[in-house]
């Protein structure tokens, strides 16, 4: 039965799901932050999923990346799958702008984290929410 970790339950909050993805937002505030969490139990790595669900993930992958070009125009979006801290899949899709505070370099480890404030991060649910509602295959989460 799938479960998320208990540190991405911490650093995030749940939007909504994709038919194969839990759709989550970083708490974050120094950058547009969503991450893909396939929703299979005790799953480690891409290639464990069957071939199927592989193309699943990176269709749904390149769906929220989309939704992110489209609404917030990033000078790149950046996708990654590390895992270091945290063994259960999942996928950051992090758009990053020449502006942002660790442009040109990598966001891990470059500058703490600035959680959003109660009532920011409620608008910044909201926000997204309504982007990928107009997803078809977006069911949206309540908290």
């Amino acid at each position: 039965m799938f479960q998320l970790h208990p540190r991405l339950a911490a650093d995030t909050c749940w939007l909504g799901d994709l038919p194969l993805c839990r759709v989550l937002l970083a708490r974050d505030s120094q950058y547009p932050w969503l991450i893909l969490v396939p929703r299979v139990a005790e799953l480690r790595e891409i290639h464990h999923l069957s071939a199927d669900l592989r193309h699943q993930l990176m269709d749904e992958s390149c769906l929220v990346a989309e939704v992110m070009e489209t609404v917030l125009q990033p000078d790149k979006i950046n996708v990654g799958a590390l895992g270091n801290l945290v063994p259960q899949l999942h996928l950051h899709h992090v758009a990053r702008f020449t502006s942002d505070i660790a442009w040109p370099g990598p966001i891990w480890g470059a500058h703490p984290s600035v959680p959003y404030a109660d009532k920011e991060m409620q608008t910044q649910v909201a926000y997204w929410r309504e982007r990928l509602c107009a997803v078809s295959c977006f069911t949206s989460g309540s908290e």
